[in-house]
């Protein structure tokens, strides 16, 4: 099966895998606070391609094993995300007094009317959600799958790293999970909020009502255009351009030249997005916007789209209220923060009731 709702009692590493770098971290709770105990981040080496999520173990691997190197966790038991465009959801409604062993069988019967793959060639979880509002003696049940290829990358991978897969989550869950730790945080009466995470090649606008999402849209944008255009404008290697950029170490019309003119097409896709969110949706005006990734931080982004579209926006930070382990570097966190959503969704795991 495939682990998306088993409870977990263990101490859990959250591990996130993106197309760029592998994130690690773990949490502890404290006289009823969450701790952040350690975490880590990682490059993956040679690894540019506009899918989310490397396909090499062993790229994954290396890259992993520096980030345990730098995090140096206590736990060995680790919860993976899949990207949530791999996953297939589909809420059914079954017998209402079927026990899970036999709601398992008759789902996986069934499973030609559900999943689009053979069966043999894919895992899948199951959750009762409550009654059917069609019929007494129904449930809904919500169906998750997703093909064990991609699982299994990620499985080896941490198992090459000397780490155990306990759950495998779906990245959407994730990211849920993770929101709730800091939704408290955000003004009174805030309902709509969108997350917007600005990757190295894909930007993904999810939005969320009362913590849970209810439209994702994803489109190929990133920071990896501005590492491009310093590049492209200033004659520089990509590598070279992506430290240019890392260090903020750029010519005096940096600004003026290249960082105006992609935050304005940042702005321009983002509004985009919104666009096709509110034309298919019952939706006119978000409370909140939230930017999560690697490019969450880039210099004037928060301010210029707050103007641009009318809606407040700050960065995701989900730690602002966790207590800090004496070895975590305050101010470094604070920088990593927007880029550990989903690894903080993942390691919350490690607290299910």
């Amino acid at each position: 099966m495939f682990k998306v709702f088993q409870k977990q009692r263990h101490h859990l590493i959250g591990v996130d895998i993106s197309s760029t770098s592998v994130k690690v971290l773990e949490l502890s709770i404290k006289n009823g606070r969450y701790w952040v105990e350690s975490y880590g981040l990682s490059p993956l080496k040679n690894c540019h391609d506009a899918d989310k999520n490397s396909d090499d173990p062993d790229v994954i691997a290396n890259a992993l094993v520096d980030a345990i190197h730098i995090a140096n966790p206590y736990a060995h038991q680790a919860a993976i995300a899949i990207p949530s465009r791999m996953a297939i959801e589909k809420i059914i409604e079954m017998d209402a007094e079927l026990d899970d062993d036999s709601r398992e069988m008759q789902i996986r019967l069934q499973a030609d009317q559900h999943i689009p793959f053979p069966l043999e060639e894919v895992s899948l979880d199951f959750e009762v959600l409550g009654p059917s509002s069609h019929a007494a003696d129904q449930v809904n049940v919500l169906l998750v799958a997703a093909r064990t290829e991609h699982i299994q990358t990620r499985v080896k991978a941490l198992e090459l790293a000397g780490l155990s897969v306990t759950i495998a989550d779906v990245e959407r869950y994730a990211i849920e999970r993770a929101s709730e730790v800091f939704s408290d945080l955000l003004p009174i009466g805030t309902r709509l909020v969108a997350i917007l995470d600005i990757g190295h090649t894909l930007t993904t606008l999810s939005v969320l009502e009362q913590r849970k999402i209810i439209y994702t849209r994803e489109h190929v944008f990133g920071g990896q255009q501005l590492t491009q255009q310093i590049q492209d404008y200033y004659g520089l290697s990509f590598e070279e351009a992506g430290r240019a950029k890392k260090t903020k170490l750029l010519p005096d019309d940096y600004e003026t030249q290249v960082l105006t003119p992609f935050l304005e097409n940042v702005v321009q896709h983002v509004i985009k997005s919104l666009q096709f969110f509110y034309s298919s949706t019952a939706y006119h005006a978000l409370d909140h916007v939230l930017l999560a990734g690697g490019n969450a931080n880039i210099d004037g982004l928060a301010a210029r789209l707050q103007r641009k579209i009318g809606c407040p926006v700050s960065i995701a930070n989900p730690f602002l209220h966790m207590g800090l382990s004496p070895q975590i570097d305050q101010k470094k966190l604070k920088n990593d923060a927007p880029s550990l959503l989903t690894a903080c969704g993942l390691a919350l795991r490690s607290f299910d009731p």
